[in-house]
Formats: C-alpha cells, structure tokens, sequence
C-alpha cells in the first residue's frame, strides 16, 4: 500500500458514512480498479439471536463489495455510483465478534452494466458467504471521474 492510500480509502469511507451503509461501519481495506477489500468489526448489533453475524449484514457486504468493484473513483469529493440489478447470495459459514474481509472484483461489464463476485471471510480465512451480482452505473457515473459527492 503507497503512502497515499490510506487518506484516499479514508476519503472513500467518507463517502459511505450517510444512510443506512452508515450504520452498517464497514471501511476500506483496499479500493482499486476492479476490486475492493472491505472490513467490518463485527460487533453486538451485527448478530443474530444466535450470537453469530446476521446474514443480512453479510448480504450486505456481498452488495456493497460488488458494486464497489466497478466504481472505483480515486477523485476527492467525487463518487461513481452503482445500483444492484441482481444479486446471489449463499451463507457457508457462521462468525461471531472480530474482523470479517469483504473481497469484490469485478468480472466482466460494458459501458454501463457489469458482474461481479464477492466473498466474505471471517479472521481465520473461513468462507462465511459468496455471491455474483450484476449492478449498472447511475447517470454520470460511466465517467471514471464520477460525479460530486452530493450529500
């Protein structure tokens, strides 16, 4: 990692920070073209009443590492943004508090429209969850310059 990718994924998580992914705390491990590492400190309100990591937030990293990884934009205050068209999802695994990675890389896209694949594993390397997405970019975001950060 360059000297300068840590204050440009902490500028990326900024613009995660509203909303529902807000409350979610996920952050950037590592962003670039076509592939995202994310990292959650699972903490009590990520579980389930089984006291392992609610599938719901597992769906959600799965979601939001697969849009991710076809709209890297590395230019402060401007963001790319991508919506789910569709969206696999297949729990393998449980965990309970600690880091878990959400690792998405994109496989294939036109201009607009792109998949992906998308993995979560807990501390140990164990495969919690997998899935495959198709996302399109928003107006504006087929541009690798993206948009303003509007919020």
């Amino acid at each position: 990692m360059t000297p300068d990718a840590v204050p440009a994924l902490n500028q990326a998580a900024d613009k995660f920070k509203h909303g529902f992914l807000g409350t979610i705390g996920f952050h950037f491990l590592e962003w670039e073209e076509d592939r995202v590492v994310l990292g959650l400190n699972v903490v009590e309100k990520h579980l389930n009443l089984g006291n392992v990591i609610h599938g719901g937030v597992l769906a959600t990293l799965l979601d939001v590492s697969g849009a991710c990884s076809g709209s890297y934009c590395p230019y402060p205050g401007r963001v790319r943004k991508a919506l789910t068209l569709s969206l696999t999802t297949t729990f393998t695994g449980q965990a309970g508090p600690g880091l878990v990675r959400a690792i998405g890389v994109k496989r294939a896209g036109g201009s607009r429209i792109f998949n992906s694949s998308m993995e979560v594993l807990d501390a140990n390397d164990r495969l919690l969850a997998f899935g495959e997405g198709t996302f399109r970019l928003r107006g504006g975001s087929e541009d690798p310059k993206g948009v303003p950060v509007d919020y």
